[in-house]
């Protein structure tokens, strides 16, 4: 796999002397050129490829975010922040991780780690991976799912929870169902609700329009009734 370029932006000197030298240990990584005010590199981004911009939150001209936001192509982005408190638009904006100041080298590589696969994912390097699993924004940060591991997926307005085997907590995320439907193989996966998408393989047994998984009963709407209806043809 090429090198991934890099670009960083923070207004502390310090800040970007050490993502540099974090960069420098890394040969996954390129270092293009840093940055100490935002408009500079907001302009230097618009104008090359770069593939992970790294760019702090709070800056005195205009805030990470708001670079993030005008950039009509977006690299892959980390935000860097003094604060644990993280902003929603970066939420919104779909950031692939952020770290916390002062960055330990240990969760910058993490971090990397995780550029490096979805790099591979969306360039579709590994066939497998892509037919095997998603990519959805969650927790400030970009979450690899396994779709073996997904047992439904329930909406909650703009949110959804994707409830996996393996785990008690779903795994929530900013997206409609009519998204992440498009995401999933469509003959592992169906919509039987309004509000809930199931995996085939995970259904035990369907009663009165009732679907039972091993952890949940989904409830199957009336304009669903047909595609439930077909599985027994």
């Amino acid at each position: 796999m090429k090198q991934l370029t890099c670009v960083a932006i923070d207004d502390e000197p310090l800040a970007l002397n050490l993502i540099e030298e974090y960069i420098s240990r890394l040969p996954s990584l390129k270092l293009l050129k840093t940055f100490d005010d935002a408009v500079s590199g907001s302009e230097y981004i618009k104008a090359n490829p770069v593939d992970i911009l790294f760019v702090d939150i709070n800056m005195p001209d205009i805030t990470g975010i708001e670079l993030v936001r005008s950039l009509e192509k977006k690299p892959m982005v980390i935000f860097t922040t003094a604060y644990k408190n993280f902003a929603y638009e970066g939420y919104e904006l779909q950031a692939l991780d952020y770290l916390l100041k002062p960055i330990d080298f240990d969760r910058f590589n993490k971090a990397i780690e995780k550029a490096v696969d979805y790099y591979r994912y969306k360039n579709a390097i590994h066939k497998e991976q892509e037919q095997g699993s998603m990519y959805v924004y969650s927790e400030y940060r970009m979450i690899k799912i396994e779709f073996n591991e997904v047992e439904y997926i329930e909406s909650m307005e703009d949110y959804i929870k994707i409830h996996l085997q393996s785990q008690p907590k779903p795994v929530l995320t900013l997206m409609p169902l009519k998204k992440i439907l498009e995401k999933l193989p469509e003959d592992k996966f169906k919509r039987v609700h309004r509000s809930y998408i199931v995996a085939l393989g995970k259904i035990k047994s369907i009663h009165n329009k009732k679907i039972q998984l091993k952890n949940a009963e989904i409830p199957v709407g009336n304009s669903y009734s047909e595609v439930i209806g077909q599985w027994s043809k």
